[in-house]
């Protein structure tokens, strides 16, 4: 026979499941209206994907409206913004395989390794030393720039275990220069004042523009050679989103064990194994196990995910935070793409003076 207590704490824990399931539920309905935004042709002509609308839709929605939403759905808005996340940045592999990377060889390899790794470095620095950003909101501005836009912002969320308003700032960052070069990019190129190839334009825009939809977008405007060229090099940045989440995971650790020496009980930071399910991923793909059809449905699933912990992410952020760093992380940005264009077509002339 159960005591009054007993009864209490299992109506207690229905109750706070419930309020979670409900709160998962609100997320996805939210990001399915998000993901028909999305293809509406203004919209999807803009580069905009899915994640950044979401992104956007829900921190209006959080901070507009959030008081009409049940205290007990928290969790579940929770969930959706932290463990459907890694779940979802792992599922991303399967976007990438060996053999497209392959197909650009060593110069788009190369390309992208030092785009990744010189923006990394010049963002975070600058976010730190020039700006006084705090280490994850540069961190943050930084990897949106150099490997994936908002999905890689996510990944570095995720690992970072930062507050989802630094994610917000990262994010735009990635929509307000994205989609400028989206634009500028091609005009660019007609004008001649990239003097660059069709090869050579392939590698500029698929290393240096921050979301794939806007890498397309504006690759599209050259060539269709330009297009393939410039979709693989940006994948093979995606790829590296595997050792570089691993090195930062293996960077934080190491920070906690010196902090847990003159602190007792500090938190030991775990390695990013969805990066690891990521590259497992990646072989799958490589492999062609899977059909097209089940790749492509399983793609599908994904995205929304991406979409749903995205939409979370904007409902836990709030203006008020933002508007603390939004200027200063908006600086960082603009450096940081600064140096993706000058740096950036400076690396691909050495690039192909190397391997042509």
């Amino acid at each position: 026979m159960s005591t009054p207590s007993t009864s209490l704490d299992s109506s207690s824990a229905a109750s706070a499941t419930r309020g979670q399931l409900n709160g998962v539920l609100f997320v996805a309905l939210f990001a399915a209206a998000v993901t028909r935004i999305a293809a509406l042709p203004a919209i999807a002509g803009l580069g905009l994907s899915p994640l950044i609308v979401g992104i956007v839709a829900g921190a209006f929605y959080g901070n507009a409206l959030r008081d009409g939403m049940p205290e007990s759905w928290a969790a579940g808005i929770n969930f959706s913004a932290r463990k459907l996340l890694r779940i979802a940045v792992a599922f991303f592999g399967l976007r990438v395989s060996l053999q497209e990377i392959a197909q650009v060889g060593l110069p788009g390899l190369v390309e992208s390794v030092v785009i990744v790794v010189s923006t990394l470095a010049i963002g975070t620095w600058a976010g730190m030393k020039l700006m006084k950003l705090d280490r994850d909101t540069a961190i943050l501005t930084a990897a949106g720039s150099a490997i994936c836009g908002a999905a890689a912002v996510l990944a570095f969320e995720s690992t970072l275990q930062s507050k989802p308003h630094k994610s917000a700032m990262a994010v735009g960052s990635v929509v307000l220069f994205g989609t400028l070069s989206m634009f500028l990019y091609p005009l660019l190129y007609r004008a001649g004042w990239l003097h660059l190839d069709t090869v050579g334009a392939g590698l500029f825009f698929g290393g240096t523009i921050h979301e794939v939809a806007q890498v397309v977008g504006a690759a599209s405007n050259v060539s269709p050679e330009a297009t393939h060229i410039a979709t693989i090099v940006k994948m093979t940045r995606v790829m590296l989103l595997v050792p570089v989440l691993l090195a930062l995971g293996v960077w934080l650790n190491r920070l906690a064990r010196d902090a847990a020496q003159g602190q007792q009980g500090a938190r030991k930071l775990a390695v990013p194994w969805f990066a690891l399910g990521f590259l497992a991923l990646v072989v799958v793909n490589s492999l062609h196990v899977l059909p097209d059809s089940a790749t492509q449905t399983l793609n599908m699933l994904d995205t929304f995910a991406l979409t749903m912990a995205m939409t979370a992410l904007g409902i836990e952020t709030r203006v008020s935070q933002i508007r603390q760093a939004g200027p200063r992380a908006l600086t960082t940005g603009f450096i940081v793409y600064v140096w993706l264009v000058g740096g950036g077509l400076a690396i691909t002339w050495a690039v192909q003076r190397l391997f042509g």
